[in-house]
């Protein structure tokens, strides 16, 4: 460990060769004349680890030496000792109030001297020693939180990818409709509305929930799931149940991880439950429609949850802009029409409203993520 730093400012030269004889054997000193110099030398590295300032100085006194040191960032946090011919109790109450944390009189005893410095560095150095702890501790969190959320982040896209890769058609699919939610929530988030819904948290919640949108249809058999021609009315009862499937199957991971790790009452819910929450919304409700008509629930207007809403604006596009086993795709214009004259029917308003809006960024998002040539 370095020896400690101890900065001397005092107007007098006969008090500066005292101090600075006495301190030299245990500590590296450095003096200085006046305010100005103080305000100078304390900002030099090393910066000092403590500071014995005269109070009764010339042009700048003490204690707006001391004012000027707690206003910087980088001498905020060293101590300052004053050392004064004052002897009056209310002159001493003042400087600790100030910010010194201590007071020592003139003329100085020795003893008294090297006890107080050595305290003050003491709990200086006491003080460092926690901070960087601190730090390292703020960094190891950070750390490990980080490779928890990849881990998370990973397990995510598995389990999308697990479901998408029944269909090999899909190609990019989940990327491309997690960029057109991210789009219509970023447009929406600055409407006065939609403010607090979209509040970053929030937003990112639903975004990273996005690709679990069609985890149900693992349980939906190839033959329906791949059929290249129309459904039958009993096909198409079962593919609609991908929904409640994958709902049901991320709730059941909701009560799983709860059954294992029940938060106390003064918990706060974690962020992966939060986040699983707003998984279950999507993909239980991504195929409702405003006016009341869609599945599974026949959900209408604002009881549709807004991720879901987001959702199914962005799963329209894409399904209507992509070659699918039963269909060509279509230009973007033409589905941008359609998804106008579905404005307050199919689609949300507002979420219509934010995608026509955005439309070049979505033609953007289209092309740049198709999957065949002729799609782009």
């Amino acid at each position: 460990m370095s020896t400690p730093v101890i900065l001397i400012v005092d107007d007098e030269p006969g008090n500066l060769a005292v101090l600075s004889k006495l301190l030299r054997p245990q500590y590296t000193v450095r003096v200085c004349k006046s305010g100005q110099q103080a305000l100078e030398a304390a900002v030099r590295q090393p910066r000092p680890d403590l500071i014995l300032l005269d109070v009764m100085m010339p042009i700048m006194d003490g204690y707006s030496v001391l004012a000027q040191l707690r206003q910087q960032k980088n001498t905020v946090d060293i101590p300052v000792i004053f050392v004064t011919a004052l002897n009056d109790e209310l002159d001493e109450e003042q400087g600790l109030q100030r910010g010194a944390v201590d007071y020592i009189t003139k003329p100085i005893k020795p003893a008294v001297v090297l006890s107080r410095v050595q305290v003050h560095i003491e709990v200086k150095q006491a003080r460092d020693r926690l901070k960087s702890q601190n730090a390292w501790l703020e960094a190891e969190v950070k750390r490990r939180m980080r490779e928890n959320l990849l881990i998370q982040d990973v397990s995510l896209a598995t389990m999308a990818q697990l479901a998408e890769t029944r269909d090999s058609e899909l190609g990019n699919h989940i990327v491309r409709t997690q960029t057109y939610v991210e789009t219509l929530a970023r447009r929406l988030q600055q409407h006065a509305d939609f403010k607090e819904q979209l509040d970053e948290i929030r937003l990112n919640r639903i975004v990273k929930a996005a690709p679990l949108h069609d985890i149900g249809k693992i349980g939906i058999p190839d033959q329906i799931l791949l059929k290249p021609g129309k459904l039958t009315p009993a096909e198409w009862v079962l593919m609609q149940s991908h929904c409640q499937i994958g709902g049901n199957a991320i709730e059941r991971a909701i009560n799983t991880t709860l059954a294992h790790y029940p938060p106390s009452p003064d918990q706060a819910k974690p962020e992966s439950l939060r986040f699983l929450e707003v998984a279950k919304e999507i993909a239980l409700h991504h195929h409702e429609k405003w006016d009341g008509s869609g599945y599974p629930f026949g959900l209408r207007g604002e009881s549709i949850p807004l991720s879901a809403r987001l959702m199914a604006l962005a799963d329209a596009f894409d399904a209507l802009t992509t070659v699918r086993v039963y269909k060509d795709a279509w230009p973007v214009a033409e589905a941008a029409a359609l998804i106008h004259d579905q404005r307050g029917k199919h689609f949300a308003p507002m979420a219509v409203d934010a995608f026509e809006a955005e439309l070049p960024a979505f033609a953007r998002i289209h092309q740049q993520l198709a999957d065949h040539p002729a799609e782009a």
